[in-house]
């Protein structure tokens, strides 16, 4: 389990581990990251998840009360419940991936993100044989690799169903962060 005694304030100053999974279209990234997120909680790891969101539309739905009062013009809208706090609001131009982590993610140990395959953070690609004959990413942006078959490269390899050896591994990966190691 990940010490406690990484405070607020530590964590603040150095910020989460920032894990890019990426991969082409249809290979696996959600399902992958929606295994994994439960392990990393069974370490102890507060985690936070991205998802990038490529086309130009708005996350919330044309008719529902959210979206009718942010397209009257408010500045910011939050929907709240006993289980869920959504927050809309406008932007002139995407924010940047490292802007989101700051502003979003300032109490999680890990941020995965889902997407962003250009952005500067380490990426854990997801790999299908079936997919593609070659890697998305370069070796050197790699952090990691979950795939169906062993590759020819120089970065640690786990199978697409080791979701557990994933989870040790980026759990160790955050500890140290956290210690500044």
């Amino acid at each position: 389990m990940m010490e406690n005694s990484t405070s607020q304030a530590s964590r603040s100053e150095i910020g989460p581990l920032v894990v890019s999974f990426v991969a082409r279209s249809n290979t696996g990234k959600t399902t992958l990251l929606q295994s994994l997120v439960p392990h990393l909680k069974a370490h102890g790891v507060k985690v936070g998840v991205l998802k990038h969101h490529s086309h130009p539309t708005p996350f919330d739905v044309p008719g529902k009360d959210t979206y009718r009062l942010f397209d009257s013009g408010a500045d910011r809208v939050v929907g709240a419940s006993p289980v869920q706090v959504a927050t809309f609001k406008p932007v002139t131009a995407a924010p940047t991936l490292e802007a989101l982590v700051a502003e979003e993610f300032g109490d999680v140990d890990i941020v995965l993100t889902e997407g962003f395959k250009l952005g500067p953070y380490p990426k854990f690609e997801v790999y299908r044989k079936e997919r593609s004959e070659q890697l998305f990413c370069e070796e050197r942006e790699l952090l990691a690799i979950a795939t169906d078959t062993p590759l020819n490269v120089n970065v640690p390899q786990f199978a697409l169903d080791d979701i557990e050896a994933m989870a040790a591994f980026l759990f160790a990966a955050s500890a140290v962060r956290a210690s500044g190691a």
